[in-house]
């Protein structure tokens, strides 16, 4: 495969549910990359944000910021090709945004969040690719009623469509090396061909595989 030997970092973004970890360890065996993946079941805040919202939104930004830095720094670090679930740049484009913007962050607590997430990016690298899957709401509820998550269960469709919506905005503002894909009539995790058809699109933009 032409350039495979040099590192490559690659990143994959979309919504809750729209299979980010699936095709994480997919393309991880696929081209050999090691795996990195978003904290979730160890989080210590999940639970109770779901919960309430307003009260825990800042804690749970701030350590999903502090824990995405502390990875990011590891991966610069590597000496190998990798691919993550989950970026650093979702945490204040997508989901401390839409929490100020519900009125679930305060200004004073968006405002010093935004500050920190400045000064931190400073210090890291783009990924070499950044892989967004994009699904519609009903795509992505009937994947988180799949995966069965207890602390899922009280996410609204009203709170998915938000999260859609700057997603949107985010990545046709994002300026570095992208694919977007559409999920909603793929299975990649069932189906060998769907699963072959992204690895192709991946090959092609890494690799510059025009045939």
């Amino acid at each position: 495969m032409a350039g495979s030997k040099q590192k490559k970092y690659i990143a994959i973004a979309g919504n809750i549910g729209a299979g980010k970890s699936s095709l994480t360890s997919l393309l991880g065996k696929s081209f050999g990359w090691k795996t990195y993946f978003e904290s979730v079941d160890d989080n210590p805040y999940l639970s109770d944000f779901y919960e309430d919202m307003r009260r825990w939104s800042f804690n749970l930004q701030i350590y999903f910021l502090s824990s995405r830095f502390r990875h990011q720094k590891t991966l610069m670090e590597a000496e190998f090709s990798l691919i993550q679930d989950r970026t650093i740049y979702e945490d204040v484009e997508i989901f401390a945004k839409n929490l100020h913007e519900m009125g679930l962050m305060s200004d004073r607590d968006y405002k010093n969040y935004c500050a920190l997430f400045n000064e931190m990016v400073t210090y890291l690298k783009a990924p070499d690719l950044l892989i967004y899957l994009r699904a519609e709401v009903p795509t992505l509820v009937r994947q988180i009623q799949q995966r069965g998550r207890d602390y899922e269960n009280t996410i609204r469709i009203e709170y998915l469509e938000r999260l859609n919506t700057l997603y949107e905005d985010w990545i046709s503002r994002y300026e570095n090396e992208k694919l977007i894909i559409d999920t909603d009539d793929l299975d990649f995790v069932n189906n060998e061909e769907d699963l072959g058809t992204v690895i192709t699109l991946v090959e092609q933009r890494l690799y510059g595989l025009f045939n």
